[in-house]
């Protein structure tokens, strides 16, 4: 089977790679040249556990190239999966779907026979419809049908996700694509993984209301940690004891800073949109953005109080950028919003992640300073914040910390580290909820 992947980011890299992976012939198409020349070097333009390998093993197979040539690769498509981005458009919180329709117009000028064009990225409810009018539009003779494939990888766990999914959804509305996808995904057979088929407009809003609800869950526990502030209980006890409820579940259930990402932000965002837009209330998912964007204020509040009250002159040790371990995606991260307000304010920052530095570069205030270790990061600081809960994070070695530092401040905002045995440790320790 031949498959097409229009945009090599995250999600068509991903997912073609692990479409290779189960024997089809996959070409990623891109416009950007450097990237495609990087990836056809064997260099891979993001960090995700396990991609390198699988990226070069499928190539060397001959199962996976890369190409900025849409129009050959689109000629021999038996499937078409359009994995573009689609942000969040300025202004308006709308997703942008500029890059769908473009290349909804680019592929429908070079098909040729039968084809089944994929919605892989996340769009709004209404998106298969307006890409099957386009290309019905430009090219009136074509043979195609189209269907929504919505993805539900989770960054630093993506590979997994992918090959053992809870469930793979298929929008379709023909036998014939129905069939092709089927077989595409025939693989995940062997582990009974469950295939759910739906019309068109419910793929696409099951992702938006799957991870809305998720946000929901991160949003909940986030203001229960105010609460167990001002009252005197630990979010982290009052979490356990919601998640033992099979009801609830124990995912999702961590405070901490705030969720971002590629997803949750302009995903909640999206759907609040497209409730407006068709005249139906979703004040529950408004409330979710406005707990999250207020939280990460809060977390500004709570690195000054413990400060002192000012944050001038401090020095700052973070460890952790990226929105999550085990990925280089600054989307939306926390540290996004927490940081400038203190360098602002005079703080002196001394930053370190294993792996979301550069991108940092290019979207934190020039004053922040980057550490090539954690232990470089905390020498003669005032106060350590833990951002990012990456595993070597995890066992830093207290004594050493301390002895490195110049103050004894801890706010550890993914409450990683245990509160009375930082104390006994000499720390004066801020957590998220306890």
């Amino acid at each position: 089977m031949n498959v097409v992947m229009i945009g090599a980011g995250y999600v068509g890299l991903v997912s073609g790679s692990c479409f290779a992976e189960f024997g089809a012939n996959v070409i990623c198409v891109d416009l950007d040249q450097a990237k495609i020349d990087r990836l056809n070097d064997g260099r891979i333009p993001i960090y995700e556990p396990g991609l390198e390998d699988l990226v070069s093993r499928n190539a060397q197979s001959g199962r996976l190239s890369f190409t900025v040539d849409l129009a050959s690769s689109v000629k021999q498509a038996d499937l078409i999966f359009i994995a573009v981005g689609t942000p969040s458009r300025r202004g308006d919180g709308h997703a942008d779907l500029a890059y769908v329709y473009a290349a909804a117009k680019d592929i429908a000028a070079n098909l040729s026979g039968y084809t089944v064009i994929v919605n892989k990225s996340t769009v709004p409810v209404g998106t298969a419809r307006q890409v099957e009018r386009i290309i019905k539009e430009t090219n009136p003779d074509a043979d195609f049908d189209v269907a929504s494939n919505p993805e539900f990888l989770r960054e630093g766990a993506a590979i997994s996700d992918f090959m053992r999914p809870d469930r793979v959804v298929l929008g379709v509305e023909s036998e014939r694509a129905e069939k092709l996808l089927r077989e595409l995904y025939r693989p995940l057979n062997l582990i009974e993984a469950p295939i759910q088929v739906t019309n068109l407009e419910s793929a696409e809003l099951i992702k938006y209301a799957a991870n809305a609800f998720l946000a929901t869950k991160i949003s909940f526990i986030n203001e229960m940690s105010q609460l167990c502030e001002a009252v005197g209980a630990d979010v982290q006890a009052i979490a356990k004891g919601m998640g033992l409820d099979v009801r609830i579940g124990k995912k999702f259930l961590h405070a901490g800073p705030g969720y971002g990402g590629s997803c949750f932000p302009k995903d909640t965002l999206a759907l609040v949109r497209i409730a407006q837009e068709h005249g139906v209330s979703s004040r529950i998912v408004e409330a979710v953005v406005e707990v999250n964007a207020a939280q990460k204020a809060k977390m500004v509040k709570k690195i000054r109080h413990a400060l002192g009250g000012s944050e001038a002159g401090k020095t700052i040790a973070v460890l952790g950028l990226t929105f999550k371990p085990e990925t280089d995606d600054m989307r939306d991260a926390p540290a996004l919003s927490i940081l400038p307000p203190l360098c602002d304010k005079g703080a002196h920052i001394r930053a370190h992640d294993p792996q979301g530095m550069e991108e940092a570069k290019s979207l934190l205030p020039d004053s922040v300073v980057y550490t090539q270790t954690a232990y470089e990061a905390v020498t003669d600081a005032d106060i350590v914040v833990l951002m990012t809960e990456w595993n070597e994070y995890r066992g830093l070695p207290m004594a050493k910390i301390k002895a490195l530092m110049r103050g004894n401040i801890f706010v550890d905002l993914r409450n990683v580290y245990e509160p009375e045995k930082m104390r006994e440790a000499g720390f004066v320790y801020y957590g998220v909820g306890r």
